[in-house]
């Protein structure tokens, strides 16, 4: 091969071998990046023609790099750090290099992902105060407003609020029953089948929780009893004790699923999804690390959590 003095390779190139290697395949590296397959293969394809070489095993589960396709990914595991590691200099430059992150939280099973996100952010800007408020809130957007956080990871948008909202994903809530319950072989749980169980719950208000304002209250069915606690495995427990029903993130109950536990049933027909958005006051949104903070959160969840769907 007649060795170019031009290099067709950008930024977006490296960008898209990364994913590639991250996500495993084509789809999942696609919706990563915001772009669409077809686009993400064009890409692939021209530089494979430009460069005469393969660079990944098309039918290899997860992805297979060649010798060629290893090379490239050896550049942007050296390249892609170090022009982020620019950017954020620049923004420090610009934007000053003072900040604060206090995130509150109105969901309790936000820590599985929120934590490993929180690492992450902290090794990108350590000059940043990052911090967690004390305490599950009920009005985590009533903070913003005092002043008393900064970021509210929120489950709804209200366009009446004078906030700006940055989409994060959505994933399904399943329905979480013992082995041995009456509704077993349900292929699916329906809002009638609440009425005559005990719900069990995190100790949140009726409106904080997706079967209930999706599910129950639409029909006008009201659960049999509701007991609360504050921890996920006392209320698994309870479920694999026929206390009640519960319904969990997939993500919250997956280990206890692949202990064989309990049993998780679909919420509907459709389905029972719920979105997560990190909400912020309008003059926070330009900032350089908030919006890294919420790519930081997408990318990570993406990648770790069984299940979701970025938004």
């Amino acid at each position: 091969m007649k060795i170019s003095n031009t290099s067709i390779l950008e930024l977006r190139h490296l960008k898209t071998l990364l994913a590639l290697n991250d996500a495993g395949n084509l789809s999942r590296a696609a919706t990563l990046l915001n772009v669409t397959q077809s686009a993400l293969s064009h890409q692939i394809k021209l530089l494979e023609e430009h460069h005469a070489a393969i660079l990944f095993e098309r039918k290899s589960q997860p992805i297979s790099f060649t010798p060629a396709g290893e090379r490239l990914l050896q550049l942007a595991r050296v390249v892609l750090p170090s022009v982020a590691d620019a950017e954020r200099d620049l923004a420090r430059i610009a934007q000053g290099v003072a900040g604060q992150l206090r995130i509150a939280v109105e969901c309790h099973t936000c820590f599985d992902w929120l934590m490993p996100a929180m690492d992450v952010f902290r090794g990108r800007w350590p000059e940043v105060d990052l911090d967690i408020v004390s305490g599950f809130h009920a009005d985590p957007i009533g903070l913003l407003y005092e002043h008393r956080a900064d970021v509210a990871i929120v489950s709804e948008v209200d366009t009446g609020e004078a906030v700006a909202y940055h989409p994060l994903f959505r994933f399904e809530i399943v329905g979480l029953i013992a082995k041995d319950h009456a509704l077993v072989k349900r292929v699916f749980l329906r809002a009638e089948d609440f009425a005559t169980d005990t719900l069990i719950t995190y100790p949140v208000p009726d409106d904080m929780l997706d079967v209930v304002r999706q599910v129950l209250r639409p029909k006008g069915i009201e659960s049999a009893g509701r007991r609360t606690t504050e921890l996920t495995v006392a209320m698994l427990q309870l479920v694999a004790s026929k206390r009640g029903i519960a319904t969990l993130p997939i993500w919250a109950a997956q280990n206890y699923l692949n202990r064989d536990y309990v049993l998780a049933k679909k919420i509907t027909k459709k389905g029972l999804i719920g979105s997560l958005y990190a909400a912020s006051l309008p003059e926070l949104s330009d900032k350089t690390y908030l919006q890294d903070f919420v790519s930081i959160i997408r990318e990570s969840s993406y990648l770790n959590l069984q299940n979701i769907e970025l938004i």
